[in-house]
Parts: structure tokens; sequence; C-alpha cells
């Protein structure tokens, strides 16, 4: 594989920051953690334990994950109750949205009735296309940032019930702070590479920029800097926002082939 010496790559943070930074940094680059979807406990859990309540009784007819990191929450939010809590989760039609939150379901011996053909809001809300769900009520595990407001907002339109959770939060203003300094550098043409792994990067992004009064400075930074994103789903996102990403692995969707790719362009220059 090409050395990746001298690059500069920001890295937004997620879940596999430390293993995608690590290989990166075993090709010489240098990879610049972004805290900008650093997944924190909440401070009060009011909201997620009613949800929890809620289906111990068995007072939703089916639930929607759309993260692992949200179960994950839940489970450990559910306390002393984990175990009724897996019970009731057996008990439901399960629709994920991909297959983060299904690897979640298997840590604990379950697997998803329904997996949206595509990992994002819209993939699930095509499977209730059509469907009649007039006084049903779903239990819905979302992300912080409202990304998925819309398809709540349909699934009502549609008839339902909606009972939404928000089981962790993202990084604190102080972060934010840090982010702030990372759209800087990329304004400024410091950064070689820019590297996605998950849409929600994007989105956060745009919106730490929005909040800090910095989205002509991100404009610019991301116009000047080329991208890399993990795959289609990425591509997808970030065309939403006006950007295309000058690398992607060509059949395998990972970090390692997201590795390789940005080794080839950097030969390619």
């Amino acid at each position: 594989m090409t050395s990746l010496a001298n690059m500069r790559i920001m890295v937004p943070e997620s879940r596999e920051l430390d293993l995608f930074a690590a290989m990166l940094e075993a090709e010489g680059a240098t990879a610049l953690r972004c805290p900008l979807v650093k997944i924190l406990p909440l401070h009060d859990t009011a909201e997620p334990d009613a949800w929890i309540d809620s289906a111990i009784r068995g007072e939703f007819d089916e639930l929607i994950l759309l993260t692992g990191e949200g179960l994950r929450h839940l489970l450990t939010i559910s306390g002393a109750r984990r175990d009724g809590f897996i019970a009731a989760l057996k008990r439901m039609r399960l629709t994920v949205r991909g297959p983060k939150p299904t690897r979640a379901l298997r840590e604990i011996g379950l697997s998803p009735d329904v997996t949206a053909p595509v990992p994002t809001s819209e993939g699930v809300l095509e499977t209730f296309a059509g469907a009649d769900l007039s006084g049903r009520l779903i239990g819905a595990q979302l992300y912080p940032g409202g990304g998925a407001e819309k398809m709540v907002s349909a699934l009502r339109r549609q008839g339902a019930k909606v009972f939404p959770v928000t089981p962790y939060r993202y990084a604190s203003e102080t972060e934010m702070a840090q982010v702030a300094d990372f759209i800087h550098e990329l304004a400024a043409g410091r950064m070689t590479m820019v590297a996605f792994t998950a849409s929600l990067q994007i989105e956060r992004l745009m919106w730490v920029a929005k909040e800090a009064g910095l989205e002509a400075q991100l404009k610019l930074g991301l116009s000047r800097t080329p991208i890399a994103s993990v795959g289609p789903v990425m591509q997808k996102a970030l065309q939403k926002y006006g950007y295309e990403a000058a690398v992607q692995p060509e059949n395998s969707y990972h970090l390692k082939p997201l590795v390789r790719a940005i080794a080839r362009w950097r030969q390619s220059q």
C-alpha cells in the first residue's frame, strides 16, 4: 500500500474512531481526531426510563431502533430492569435501520424482524409504506440532532402513535469549540483530506457550523479539501449538502477498503 506520509487527515469521531485513526497512522498519515459525534450519557434519564417502562409493560405494538449505540444506552439505563427489557424486546416486532442496531441486538441474543432496504430513516419508512398504522403505538429510538423527526412525523401521518426516545447525547459545547477550530483549519487549507465514515458526521458538522456562525468557512473548507467517503450512503449524505467525495472504495464499504482507496488517490496525485 502506498504510504500516506505527510497527509493530515481530519477524522470525525465515531465509535470506531481509534481503529480507523490507527489504520491511517500505520500508513504514515497524521489522523486529526475531531470530536464531532462523541457519544455521551444523558444527564437526565427520565424520558428513556419512562420509555423502557412502557416497553416492559407491553404498551408498544412494535419498536424502531435506528442506532446500535441507542440500544446499548437503553440497556445501560434499564439497570435492574435489563432482563425484563430484553424479554419485552423478544415479544415485539423489531425494525432496524441497518447493521449497527442489528449487531447490538445480536449482543443480547436477538435479531431484527425487519431491516430497512437502505440504512437511513427514509429506508425505515419504506418498510411501513402503504401500511395502515391507525392506533398502533410505535416505540422509536432516535439519535440526537432531530435528523429522524421527519420519519416520526411521517409515521404519525399514517395514523401511528409514536413514543420517541433519544437515549444519549453528542459532544458538549466545550467540544463544539474544538470542532470550530477544525473548521478554521479546513478553511485555511491546512488539511490534506477529510474522511467521513457515517452520515451523522456531516449532519453534525453542518449543525455545529451553523451554531458557531461558521457556515461560510465550512463551505470554503470542504470545497478546497478532498473528501473521502466510506460508501454510497455517506456519498448521498454529502450530496444533500452539495458535496462530492473524491475518494470512495469501489465495492466493499468498510474501513480497510477506505484506507486503501485513500492510498490509491494519494498515489495518483
